[in-house]
């Protein structure tokens, strides 16, 4: 059975070890990553380089913050449906057998 790894990146920093943990989870093949997007870590939907974890881990952000930043949908790698509030968070915490935070 497949670990669970929770990330929440409420920082728009780091972009480039969020691919790498997501690229090195994925090797390991084990593991599932889910990550929840949340104030300025919504502004990382704007960087060219979000499309690289596309197929790396399952991806949704707070619509409140993604929102407040003045962004609008579409964006790559997140579906319609994942324009969630912070229950999402929650859910991350309670379902996930890790949880780190960006």
């Amino acid at each position: 059975m497949a670990k669970k790894l929770g990330v929440f990146v409420s920082s728009d920093q780091h972009l480039d070890k969020l691919i790498k943990l997501c690229k090195a989870a994925k090797e390991k093949g084990d593991v599932e990553v889910t990550i929840f997007f949340s104030h300025l870590g919504t502004m990382l939907t704007q960087d060219p380089r979000f499309g690289e974890l596309e197929g790396l881990a399952h991806m949704s952000l707070c619509n409140v913050g993604f929102e407040s930043h003045g962004l609008k949908p579409p964006v790559q790698g997140i579906a319609e449906g994942d324009y969630a509030t912070q229950a999402r968070n929650g859910e991350l915490i309670e379902e996930g057998d890790r949880y780190i935070v960006f």
